[in-house]
């Protein structure tokens, strides 16, 4: 009976963790189509959670790495790998909750990846055993979480730089309506591509839990209810609406128009659902903030908040470490005092620190009626333009 129910807080937690992610990554498919008018807010958040609804059936691959390739599996079993996975959760949502609450465009894999690693780590170092597939986690993240925002701004500026190319000589009015009608098209598709490639994680986790418990071998099939349950937690997250970062990224970086915003959302797209196919649990985070910083560079003339996009900088370099110290500290705690009491005992913490940063969150809260407010941090100098 004990199992069960620490059982059931680790899937309770996981789900929570993949309702954090939907709201957190939200801005990724929407942040551009909400700035330039082209769906009203609550429109946009609508939409896109429906599409990450979908796009959470359409691949395991990402799952399957998250689920067998970052935690050594031949070592940690049973009550053991169990606390890693819960620890790790933790670690992942606490992380996610900070920089919402800051406004700060962080990687909600890269919270889970670091609350993990560093819940296997130190259960590592207890044991005497390896805790953690090093080779898994250099090659499929952070190789990927290094490249695939310079490789995400490169391709955005050069569409956004073919894009006016194009439309030179076309009336900016004209220009404009028929991009937001691109626009559309092109955050529908991010967002499916967020299905595909974030809700995997979710999966995989429960996966991981479902293993330790004995339920399910690594070699077995994802269950249907598993796979039910994230599409939804993560689609009622991207619902919600994280209107912080929704406002960063549309807002706070670069001064977004129409045909940018498409161009940065068509390159996202493209990548997401590379990686997806591809099984790279990619940080969607890094590829859509990429892509809005490489179509500020490639319009002649526009304007890069170069503060702001330093500060994302500093949060994504940290995620990983301040996670995985989260995910150590809290597997210490349920270690020291064991069982459903440890369990109980975490999941606690988890609550109070999640109380905490919300009602602070309503100090200075952001929605839906002021997310497209005039950013008052004045813009860097121009952007050097790509030669036309």
């Amino acid at each position: 009976m004990e199992e069960l129910i620490i059982l059931l807080l680790v899937i309770v937690t996981a789900l929570a963790f993949d309702f954090t992610n939907g709201f957190h990554d939200t801005a990724n498919a929407m942040a551009t189509s909400i700035a330039t008018g082209a769906l009203k807010p609550r429109v946009a958040v609508a939409l896109s959670a429906v599409l990450n609804l979908v796009g959470a059936f359409l691949s395991i691959e990402v799952a399957k790495t998250v689920g067998s390739g970052i935690v050594d599996l031949d070592h940690a079993q049973g009550e053991q790998l169990m606390l890693i996975v819960f620890a790790g959760l933790i670690g992942g949502i606490i992380w996610n909750l900070l920089t919402w609450l800051l406004g700060l465009p962080s990687s909600s894999s890269h919270a889970l990846f670091g609350g993990l690693i560093g819940a296997a780590l130190i259960w590592g170092l207890v044991a005497g055993q390896s805790g953690v597939l090093w080779g898994g986690i250099i090659a499929k993240i952070i190789l990927p979480a290094l490249l695939s925002p310079v490789i995400a701004a490169i391709v955005a500026g050069v569409a956004t730089w073919l894009v006016y190319r194009i439309a030179r000589g076309v009336p900016e009015k004209t220009e404009n309506r028929g991009f937001r009608w691109g626009q559309i098209g092109s955050a529908s598709l991010v967002s499916l591509a967020h299905g595909t490639n974030d809700a995997q994680k979710t999966m995989g986790v429960i996966f991981l839990a479902l293993i330790a418990n004995g339920t399910l071998s690594s070699s077995s099939d994802m269950p249907l209810w598993v796979k039910v349950a994230c599409a939804l937690a993560i689609a009622l997250g991207t619902y919600l609406g994280g209107w912080r970062i929704i406002r960063t990224l549309g807002k706070g970086l670069v001064e977004i128009t129409p045909p940018q915003g498409m161009a940065a959302e068509t390159s996202s797209a493209a990548i997401i659902l590379t990686s997806s196919h591809l099984g790279l649990p990619l940080s969607t985070t890094h590829v859509a903030t990429g892509s809005i910083l490489g179509t500020g560079l490639g319009k002649r003339g526009a304007e890069v908040r170069w503060g702001v996009a330093g500060r994302m900088v500093a949060a994504w370099v940290i995620t990983l470490p301040a996670a995985g110290l989260v995910g150590a500290a809290c597997w210490g705690v349920g270690h020291v005092i064991g069982g459903l009491g440890g369990a109980l005992v975490l999941f606690g913490i988890l609550v109070a620190l999640s109380a905490w940063i919300y009602l602070r969150s309503r100090r200075a809260p952001v929605s839906s009626e002021n997310v497209n407010a005039e950013w008052d941090e004045p813009a860097a100098t121009p952007a050097a333009p790509v030669s036309a």
